[in-house]
């Protein structure tokens, strides 16, 4: 899978999948079981390291996420998040995490966070000859600005107010013209996702607020499974419930060790 596969799947009419994974074994499955590309995020510091907020992580942490995913599946179209900071200071910043990424890490393509702000890095990234995935979409302040919640926009038959609507097509289309490859479209609910996916040429693909709608969607592989201390004794909505089969699991094994059973999968009698 490359970039152009994922663009000609919208001409096609085809749905394409991501997963975000942060390490060797879950890209190996993820990729195993199909995935068109895999994203590695930089939520990797919030979800696995214990890091309060995604801004702490530095590019140096990130690689080794990059790093392991790229082991994990040598075969899998990578996409890596450029964490904040050298987009923010100068594209050629930007540029040189996005070569550092593609050169040290092993990434395909890069992500780029609220890149309607930051054209001039999508058109020098590109021209460095690195495809851009542009993220873009609503928080729940910019909806607020407009006098409508996120939960407000996730109804088929939402109202959403045309400044709104037009804001976002155009920065969907100012993505597009900086080069960006595909764009990353968050929170932004049926009727504004369907108006973004065919006012542009490019795969508008999305994690939270996405669906149907849309060339692809995204999913945190974690969340897919149901793995993760928060869905512990709350089961979530997900494929599996891997925290819950993990605590029994090593429930389990402590309670074999301390009544003097050998543990399971050890070597010695059964």
């Amino acid at each position: 899978m490359n970039v152009n596969q994922i663009q000609a799947m919208k001409q096609a009419g085809e749905k394409s999948v991501a997963l975000v994974v942060w390490d060797a074994p879950t890209a190996h499955i993820a990729h195993q079981c199909g995935a068109d590309f895999l994203i590695v995020g930089d939520s990797v510091g919030v979800n696995l390291w214990g890091q309060s907020n995604n801004l702490e992580i530095t590019l140096d942490d990130f690689l080794v996420a990059v790093k392991a995913v790229r082991r994990g599946a040598p075969g899998a179209l990578i996409c890596a998040d450029i964490p904040y900071g050298p987009i923010q200071i100068d594209p050629r910043d930007g540029v040189r995490a996005a070569i550092r990424l593609v050169q040290e890490g092993g990434a395909d393509l890069v992500k780029i966070d609220a890149a309607p702000d930051f054209p001039d890095a999508v058109t020098a990234v590109t021209k460095a000859g690195i495809p851009v995935f542009a993220q873009m979409g609503l928080s729940p302040q910019s909806g607020s600005k407009y006098g409508i919640s996120i939960s407000d926009l996730q109804q088929p038959e939402s109202l959403v107010p045309d400044e709104m609507m037009g804001k976002l097509i155009e920065e969907a289309q100012i993505c597009e013209q900086a080069g960006a490859a595909m764009i990353d479209l968050t929170n932004a609910g049926p009727v504004i996702g369907k108006a973004i996916t065919d006012a542009v040429s490019i795969p508008v693909i999305g994690g939270m607020g996405g669906g149907p709608w849309l060339d692809g969607r995204i999913r945190m592989f974690h969340a897919a499974v149901g793995y993760g201390t928060k869905f512990l004794d709350n089961p979530p909505s997900a494929y599996a419930y891997v925290a819950q089969t993990c605590r029994d699991a090593v429930t389990e094994l402590i309670s074999d060790v301390r009544s003097g059973q050998q543990i399971k999968g050890g070597i010695g009698r059964k």
